[in-house]
């Protein structure tokens, strides 16, 4: 009887002594995916050109030096807008754009070609938006150096029979951003294309000119749309937004770009970030 006892004591103390896992209740808040937990601050650079500018090309080849230098921390629109840009009677394409017209009238007028705006900063110093090509690379390398205070995940899925293109966004601010007026851009550009540009090696435009990073359209207005949710550290805001490829894009050489930035006297973009439409 008295082993009996012990034996019953014995089994009682070792199932007391068993571990029991914590309750756990609730659920975790939206993780970084590993690519934009390792982001870091992306520079826009938005190219004024056109095909009637004889000086642009230089400028155009610059900022390909820049890209390889800055990659990936640099994204590079080329907007054709101004009289530059009118096509030739014998240019394939129009690559001016409502947008693209809008932008350079948001931007500032520049006083000359080759011009770009970095960040859409007014930087200390200057007068204005607009830039000379010998000031890029220095504002680059200034623009990259901070975190971003927002990082950027891009998800395009494009349809190639009905040429629909979804883009799915989602916004991870990392600091609080307490300007009024902040608005996401969602830009399409395409590389590759190959059509009349004046160069300064002949009076006449060189017809197989290749045009990259070409402006050719927005899936939001050219100034971006209002975000009106609470933008505090920790928060996650996604957006969804439809396009159809127009049939002459060659979806293989076309990015999306996506950029939040300031509406109003200052319109500094705070991050950009750009994924190809076909991964």
């Amino acid at each position: 009887m008295k082993r009996l006892i012990f034996s019953i004591a014995l089994f009682s103390f070792f199932i007391s002594c068993e571990e029991i896992p914590p309750l756990v209740t609730g659920s975790m808040g939206p993780v970084e995916p590993p690519a934009v937990s390792e982001q870091k601050r992306q520079v826009l650079v938005e190219e004024f050109t056109g095909v009637r500018c004889v000086n642009c090309p230089a400028g155009s080849a610059i900022i390909e030096d820049l890209l390889v230098a800055n990659s990936p921390q640099l994204i590079a629109v080329s907007i054709h807008a101004g009289d530059f840009s009118i096509p030739y009677s014998q240019s394939l394409y129009d690559f001016t754009t409502t947008e693209g017209s809008s932008i350079l009238s948001y931007v500032g007028e520049p006083f000359g070609y080759p011009t770009a705006v970095v960040n859409r900063k007014k930087f200390d110093g200057e007068f204005d938006l607009q830039l000379g090509q010998a000031q890029w690379a220095g504002f680059v390398l200034q623009e990259k150096a901070p975190d971003p205070v927002v990082k950027i995940d891009i998800e395009p899925s494009f349809d190639a029979a009905s040429r629909d293109l979804q883009v799915k966004v989602k916004l991870f601010v990392q600091e609080e951003i307490a300007e009024p007026d902040v608005r996401l851009s969602i830009m399409i550009t395409e590389s590759g294309i190959q059509d009349y540009q004046l160069t300064p090696a002949s009076p006449d435009p060189k017809p197989d000119y290749v045009h990259k990073h070409v402006l050719r359209g927005m899936l939001t207005p050219y100034d971006g749309v209002p975000l009106t949710e609470t933008l505090s550290a920790g928060a996650v805001v996604s957006k969804t937004f439809d396009y159809v490829l127009p049939a002459g894009w060659k979806e293989e050489n076309c990015k999306v770009i996506a950029f939040i930035s300031l509406a109003g006297e200052k319109k500094d973009v705070l991050q950009a970030h750009e994924v190809e439409v076909i991964e």
